[in-house]
């Protein structure tokens, strides 16, 4: 196979104010165009408003109730659910057509699989779910019920307030950003592989292994297909995972209400079922 350096994939040179922090390359215009196709399909979903909708509209509500009804409202709760629903299916759409690039021919590279995207989303929700914990259980309460949880045997909270402290305001963002990045980086290299083999036995080297760029041709086609289905595993995962810590945040630890002790219970329950699908 003919030499390739793999830094292509991902790296490319500044096509303006390359001596600066505003530099702009293939990244930047791919990430403005997965922004403005999110734009677009939500405004032509939104357009005709239509008592009986047709095919954009209806995919635009379905994909919008679906994030609003087994999300929003499924994790965090029917009376504060629907508050938020706004940012999780933006969240939800961005992440989504900026994963579905990868598979778009003539571009072929998902934004996500750079580090700083993924990292930026997970910090506006880290500050997100923070500032309304913060609102509505007061800054004291808020830290006490993440490092003291109820209902623990004091002498655990030896090991358990450090934890659940690194865990909380640490871990969460350095998780869902990287979840997402490397899960991407994967997909994206793995389609690489599988393209470039099937472009050295069918066009570069013509021999008598030829035929093996029909075999690699078709695998990639199969990949394509179940990348699609992890392009969209993500962009839930990473949504599902927001809606868990702005429930936690919304309901606190002790919360008396049998709503929200509900709710809050769903969403620890629904937040470790997530991650173990991440995993």
């Amino acid at each position: 196979m003919q030499d390739f350096d793999v830094n292509h994939l991902f790296f490319w040179d500044p096509i303006a104010f390359g001596d600066s922090p505003f530099a702009i390359n293939r990244v930047v215009i791919l990430m403005w165009v997965a922004s403005i196709l999110c734009i677009a399909f939500l405004i032509l979903g939104s357009r005709a408003r239509r008592l009986v909708p047709k095919r954009a509209q209806y995919l635009v509500e379905t994909g919008y109730l679906f994030v609003r009804n087994n999300i929003a409202i499924d994790v965090i709760g029917p009376k504060d659910g629907p508050k938020y629903a706004h940012y999780l299916a933006t969240l939800f759409f961005f992440i989504f057509f900026s994963n579905l690039l990868e598979i778009v021919p003539g571009i072929n590279f998902p934004v996500t699989s750079r580090m700083a995207i993924p990292a930026a989303l997970a910090v506006l929700t880290w500050i997100v779910f923070n500032v309304v914990g913060i609102m509505k259980q007061g800054p004291l309460n808020y830290v006490k019920g993440i490092a003291f949880p109820p209902g623990v045997p004091k002498p655990i909270y030896v090991l358990l307030t450090p934890i659940e402290i690194l865990s909380t305001f640490i871990v969460r963002p350095f998780t869902l950003a990287i979840r997402l990045f490397a899960n991407m980086v994967a997909g994206h290299t793995l389609l690489a592989i599988f393209f470039l083999f099937t472009n050295d036995f069918l066009r570069e080297n013509i021999s008598i292994a030829s035929p093996f760029g029909v075999v690699t041709l078709l695998i990639s086609c199969i990949l394509i297909v179940f990348e699609l289905l992890v392009i969209s595993l993500q962009a839930y995962i990473f949504t599902m995972l927001t809606a868990s810590y702005i429930g936690e945040a919304v309901h606190g630890h002790g919360d008396e209400h049998d709503e929200a002790t509900e709710t809050s219970s769903t969403s620890q329950k629904t937040q470790h079922e997530t991650e173990g699908i991440a995993a």
